[in-house]
């Protein structure tokens, strides 16, 4: 058995359990004391899957880094129990320098770097001297698969954000670990540059086999990366599953809101349109088809350019939703109009 799979050598208590994910977690809770008890993450129950990329997603707040963190074992969960391939993830308390041995985090602010160092010198230093040649060809190696072996000698305070966060993944992949966690990942990198490092790495994922673990509080940033999706919020995981899946058959309203920025009516709301039901529903604004019509019962209140696209929003005294259309020139703002909805989603 790899040693860096097990904790036996932590908590010599541990029986592994058979049948599990590769990441378990069962009834987890993490509370924070202080001058008031804050509980980061509230008796959640999750399954990562191995050689996959699972995105924590949710507001700012939700819990999703402290998830992260009780994952990689820098934090001991109040209750529950956390397995990674079946073996409790040591905490603190249970090992000197805190984090498990299978994983390697990337924190947001590049905090394992070492700025006025050389880019080469901040990935090689994590391999023992004992065999300079493999030292030399894996640092090579991962610098290329990066894309920035062109930045070898360049000092790491004279990178872009973009550039830094390359040399942090390839850091915490220069030992092969079997799981990578990334905490905001492309908070720092331009959006010209995002899509070009997601592909770098689910292409570094579909070649080594490696499990992907990373917090983004937007979902556009993952939603055609990730293989999964874990939805939280106010410490809770409100859903869970293949990103598509939960696109079109959310489990909860927040969902609709964070991945489709949905309308979301409630069931006193929902007559307004044409709609009756006891329960509250979600209208993606894709859904929304807007006519003009002088004698219709709503009008369009302002018109907001997207690029692509622009955004309605449109209603009457009491209501407003947003609708996209796409449409080179698109009604005029008070226009009346009419709305039909060619799909919705009920609770």
């Amino acid at each position: 058995m790899n040693n860096n799979s097990t904790s036996c050598k932590y908590i010599p208590t541990d029986i592994q359990k058979e049948g599990l994910s590769l990441i378990h977690g069962e009834n987890i809770s993490c509370i924070f004391e202080g001058k008031e008890e804050v509980i980061a993450v509230n008796h959640v129950d999750f399954s990562i899957e191995e050689n996959k990329i699972t995105a924590i997603i949710g507001e700012s707040g939700s819990g999703k880094s402290t998830l992260l963190k009780l994952i990689y074992g820098l934090l001991e969960p109040n209750t529950g129990e956390l397995r990674y391939r079946g073996w409790l993830v040591p905490t603190r308390k249970d090992k000197l320098i805190p984090g498990h041995d299978a994983m390697k985090l990337v924190s947001q602010g590049f905090d394992d770097l070492n700025l006025y160092a050389k880019v080469w010198d901040n990935i090689a230093s994590q391999l023992s001297n004992t065999d300079l040649e493999n030292k030399k060809n894996k640092t090579q190696a991962i610098l290329e698969k990066l894309k920035i072996d062109h930045l070898a000698q360049h000092r790491v305070a004279d990178l872009s954000g973009g550039e830094k966060q390359r040399v942090a993944i390839s850091r915490a992949l220069i030992n092969e670990p079997e799981v990578l966690l990334m905490d905001e990942p492309f908070n720092q990198v331009d959006a010209a540059f995002r899509d070009s490092l997601q592909q770098d790495i689910r292409h570094i994922v579909e070649e080594t086999g490696l499990t992907v673990v990373l917090v983004s509080h937007d979902p556009a940033e993952v939603l055609g990366m990730a293989d999964a999706l874990i939805v939280m919020r106010n410490g809770k995981i409100v859903d869970q599953g293949v990103p598509k899946d939960l696109y079109y058959s959310p489990n909860d309203p927040y969902t609709a809101l964070l991945l489709a920025k949905s309308n979301i009516l409630t069931p006193s709301q929902s007559p307004i349109f044409g709609l009756n039901t006891s329960t509250k529903v979600a209208v993606h604004q894709e859904w929304i088809d807007v006519t003009a019509d002088q004698s219709g019962e709503f009008w369009i209140k302002e018109i907001r350019f997207r690029g692509f696209y622009s955004e309605y929003l449109v209603g009457n005294d009491s209501l407003s939703i947003r609708a996209i259309v796409k449409q080179s020139t698109p009604l005029a703002k008070n226009t009346k109009v009419n709305m039909t909805f060619s799909n919705y989603i009920t609770f």
